[in-house]
């Protein structure tokens, strides 16, 4: 049995807070501000507007001389999810986006169509939150803690897969493909405003890793596979490999396709 057809809005959240790269939304990759690559590549996807949760008027001024639409929310919440949270009722009070798309504003060469796949788990009506994987490639991204593992196993020919687990250690143990999980989600509506009224889980704080606390109580987190794992910018090295994975040429193609798509909710 399939869902209804989503009707999804896109939500970035950024915040200028950063210890290893601070001022991150801001840092230019040729010429323009991370969020607003970020911006154009999720408008480039068309599943629906795009906007940005953001905590500091630079960042709402960037997005929104783009041609974009951002929303000022403040810095006290906990975390990126509990921002878009409070920017989905900011800019829809009336709920008529029934899925929220997270995207992370520190992911300037994202894919459009990775925006377009996440989606994909929620055609099955019994699945809240849907996200991504990607292979893990070598023993080294294995064994990194910062590359998060999902437990979960793709039958012959499937491309969507419960996830069972995640953790920072490389699971499951024995012979098999390892999973590295990309934090990019698409929440039913409801199923995001259960999430952050929920309290922080003890396997979510043991592992450092807020997606525990969906499956803790009970949440059903599914995922759809896809070749490679885009990567995201924390350090001045991430950003000096943006800046050459981002050659002008996508740069000037994205904004070009973004004028053609709505972006305001």
């Amino acid at each position: 049995m399939n869902s209804p057809r989503p009707n999804p809005i896109v939500l970035i959240p950024a915040r200028m807070a950063s210890t290893r790269l601070p001022g991150k939304p801001m840092a230019h990759i040729h010429g323009r501000p991370m969020i607003v690559h970020v911006l154009e590549a999720a408008q480039a996807a068309g599943i629906g507007p795009v906007a940005v949760a953001c905590d500091a008027p630079e960042i709402e001024a960037a997005v929104k001389a783009a041609g974009g639409t951002a929303v000022l929310v403040a810095d006290d919440l906990p975390s990126g999810t509990d921002r878009i949270e409070r920017a989905l009722a900011i800019l829809d009070p009336g709920g008529a986006y029934d899925v929220v798309v997270n995207l992370q504003g520190d992911l300037p060469a994202i894919q459009p169509e990775l925006l377009r796949k996440v989606l994909s788990p929620l055609s099955d009506p019994a699945i809240d939150i849907a996200s991504l994987v990607a292979p893990v490639v070598s023993a080294e991204e294995a064994a990194a803690p910062s590359v998060v593992k999902c437990a979960c196993a793709f039958p012959p020919g499937a491309e969507i897969a419960p996830a069972l687990y995640f953790s920072r250690h490389p699971i499951p143990s024995g012979d098999g493909p390892l999973w590295h999980h990309i934090g990019l989600y698409a929440y039913r509506r409801a199923a995001l405003a259960r999430f952050v009224a929920l309290p922080a889980s003890p396997l979510e704080l043991r592992e450092k890793l807020e997606q525990l606390r969906a499956l803790e109580a009970g949440m059903r987190i599914a995922v759809a596979r896809v070749d490679h794992a885009p990567f995201g910018v924390d350090t001045p090295a991430d950003l000096a490999r943006a800046r050459a994975v981002l050659h002008p040429g996508l740069a000037a193609h994205r904004g070009a396709a973004s004028e053609t798509r709505g972006n305001a909710p």
